[in-house]
């Protein structure tokens, strides 16, 4: 399932400028679109939390999926700005709404098998965001539209998902009391929410404005474009599976910095970029950077002495997630006001920030 919600979410992001061309979209209303995508999960999140509880995260992660990949082939169908931002706020929800579901069915099997193994679903996640973005370079060189690439692709896909997650499982969370998702943290967790809303930040910038960034700064042909998001996934694919190693071999605090500076050199590569091979290598090392922060700031949260585990990683979530959908429209906005390349440079004191705050991510006790 978090492979099937990276795919979508890759596939969508791979052919964001076929659709800008398409619609004839200047970077202020691509921005704007994006806002309608981040206010579609951003008020999912409670419904979804509620609907979790009253009948389990697995029941409502499969029901879920299914509706997300229609809303994927419904951005297709936008022939209009009203008619994107309106597709854009329903495929927003949809990814929220499985968002969360995902990540409470993890949460279950992390519990059942005492283990860490959230960062190995994560690392899922940008296994197939990067497969979805390297469908749409290879959707281009088949000269494939929009619309058919997001029927064959994200039927596939979600076929796939389904009989591999169609597994015996009870979810304890519809016998459990509710709690808040969409909650904000309080004390020490403020720092390490706002932690992962810097990475989160970025990572959102780069899933749905590194194409755009290589055709229109770079030069590069649409083919290359959609590479910008599959070398990011991929290296956080890598980083994140390698996560459990290097959090033991260095500590929690060390990877984050060591992510921090991974990041901030990445961006610095990016923004200096004149030509598509510097960029992509900027996107690259972006990805080692921001791969651990996350699964880190979750695992934080899970062990904080003062907060039940629930509601600790539900407030610290929804800064994260909200950076993660924040990230592009603020992207848009400062590209419309500045320039794509100066809206970037935006990225590298975030990443820096991560460095400075990393001492909130080590683990209470």
């Amino acid at each position: 399932m978090f492979i099937l919600n990276g795919a979508l979410f890759g596939i969508w992001a791979s052919r964001i400028p076929a659709i800008r061309d398409h619609l004839h979209l200047g970077h202020r209303e691509l921005g704007y679109g994006l806002l309608f995508m981040a206010a579609g999960a951003v008020c999912s999140f409670p419904v979804t939390g509620r609907l979790s509880d009253r009948f389990g995260a697995v029941a409502l992660t499969r029901v879920i999926a299914v509706f997300y990949t229609f809303s994927l082939a419904l951005l297709a169908f936008a022939g209009s700005f009203a008619a994107l931002a309106a597709s854009l706020f329903i495929f927003g929800a949809f990814h929220g709404s499985m968002d969360v579901a995902m990540n409470a069915w993890a949460a279950e099997v992390e519990q059942t098998y005492e283990k860490p193994l959230m960062s190995s679903f994560h690392a899922m996640w940008s296994l197939g965001a990067g497969l979805g973005a390297v469908s749409g370079f290879v959707a281009v060189q088949f000269g494939l539209t929009v619309l058919p690439h997001f029927l064959l692709v994200g039927g596939a896909v979600v076929a796939f998902a389904l009989i591999a997650s169609w597994v015996p499982w009870s979810s304890r969370r519809s016998v459990l009391a509710q709690s808040s998702v969409f909650a904000l943290p309080s004390g020490a967790l403020v720092l390490v929410g706002f932690t992962a809303l810097c990475g989160a930040l970025g990572e959102g910038a780069v899933a749905d404005w590194s194409a755009i960034f290589l055709r229109d700064v770079t030069g590069a042909a649409e083919s290359v474009a959609a590479l910008g998001y599959a070398v990011f996934s991929v290296a956080m694919v890598v980083c994140r599976l390698a996560a459990g190693l290097v959090i033991t071999r260095f500590g929690s605090v060390a990877s984050a910095r060591i992510g921090g500076f991974s990041a901030a050199t990445g961006v610095f590569c990016v923004v200096c970029s004149g030509y598509a091979s510097l960029a992509l290598v900027g996107f690259t090392l972006m990805g080692v950077g921001y791969a651990v922060i996350m699964p880190l700031a979750f695992s934080r949260a899970a062990n904080d002495p003062d907060v039940p585990p629930g509601q600790a990683i539900a407030s610290v979530a929804t800064l994260g997630y909200g950076g993660l959908l924040i990230g592009p429209p603020l992207i848009g906005f400062l590209a419309e006001l500045l320039s794509l390349r100066m809206a970037f440079a935006v990225l590298l004191p975030l990443a820096l920030l991560i460095v400075v705050c990393a001492g909130a991510l080590r683990r209470a006790g």
